[in-house]
């Protein structure tokens, strides 16, 4: 079968160099210095699901239409990606994998000539070097829309990219969508100190903050009636057990959670996009809490702050220390 993959980078890297290795054709765009590497020297995977270089096709847009399209690029980016590529993707499945929860709705409004599907990969991914993409923390593609039984557009994607990578279409793909949006509280932090993530965790006054965001994000989708959905090893009841028991128990979890992320440090998407001077995705992650909890009438002033120190650390290129984060967000 033909991939195309839009936004070939950690996430979207993982997915073709998996589907490449399946056997399926796959082409990919890419921009810079990324698009140069896989050019001339090919696509090189690593990590924790085995190493493999793909020779792939790579453009700045797609150049014919595939079988089965994926967006993987940030929510700031995706109404761009899908012009430049709305030739090719004529009449094609399109999965939109991202973060946030509207996603996959506002591609569905200019991709109306197919079917759109929404998709949350729940692995941890990076690029360290242009051409190259390494696997931390293994898991699998969860696909659907709305709240009911997967579409037989998810369910058919899925068992096609269940070929190359763990994928399976989900019932309730919204509260799977929110259940990543808690998990995804982690990706401020290590943006606004430059920790990894298993730093984050260790700091006691950055974990309490942690856990303070994921409480109001766990409590903004409650009162929104959200049932939330059950991802790879974070049952609702552990999403519960972070929401309502007393603190130190939230706390402690919390640390072990980031020992379960081994010793590699995991950075989170937000810090990579930090690094690479390009603008995060926090108005999509922790932003969507708090516009979420203004329009049920509640507030989320960590997830508030938080967005505010991203934004503050992307403008300076200059991280804060757990102190002075402790300060800014009490």
């Amino acid at each position: 079968m033909r991939i195309g993959i839009i936004g070939i980078g950690a996430i979207g890297g993982t997915i073709a160099a998996l589907m490449k290795r399946a056997g399926h054709a796959v082409e990919a765009t890419a921009r810079g210095d990324r698009l140069a590497a896989i050019q001339s020297g090919g696509l090189h995977l690593w990590g924790a699901w085995g190493e493999h270089v793909a020779q792939i096709g790579v453009g700045d847009r797609l150049t014919r239409a595939p079988d089965l399209a994926l967006l993987c690029v940030k929510a700031q980016d995706e109404e761009e990606a899908l012009r430049s590529n709305a030739t090719s993707l004529e009449g094609v499945p399109l999965v939109v994998v991202q973060n946030g929860l509207e996603g996959a709705e506002h591609a569905a409004r200019l991709h109306q000539d197919g079917p759109t599907i929404g998709a949350i990969a729940f692995f941890s991914a990076d690029s360290p070097a242009p051409g190259s993409v390494r696997v931390l923390v293994p898991g699998p593609l969860y696909l659907g829309s709305g709240s009911g039984l997967p579409t037989q557009d998810a369910i058919d994607a899925a068992s096609l990219l269940n070929e190359g990578i763990p994928a399976e279409a989900v019932e309730n793909f919204v509260g799977h969508q929110w259940s990543k949006l808690v998990v995804n509280q982690i990706n401020a932090m290590p943006a606004i100190t430059g920790l990894s993530v298993q730093d984050t965790l260790a700091n006691p006054a950055l974990r309490r903050l942690v856990l303070a965001s994921i409480r109001e994000a766990l409590a903004t989708g409650r009162a929104e009636g959200v049932e939330f959905g059950a991802l790879d090893g974070m049952p609702p009841a552990l999403l519960g057990l972070l929401g309502s028991a007393p603190r130190p128990v939230g706390s402690l979890l919390l640390r072990l959670m980031g020992r379960r992320l081994g010793h590699e440090p995991v950075l989170g998407s937000t810090l990579q996009s930090v690094e690479r001077g390009l603008p995060t995705e926090i108005d999509y992650l922790s932003g969507a809490v708090v516009a979420r909890a203004r329009a049920l009438g509640l507030e989320a002033p960590v997830n508030e702050g938080m967005v505010q120190l991203v934004h503050e650390v992307e403008r300076s290129h200059g991280y804060y220390s757990p102190a002075q984060v402790a300060r800014r967000l009490g």
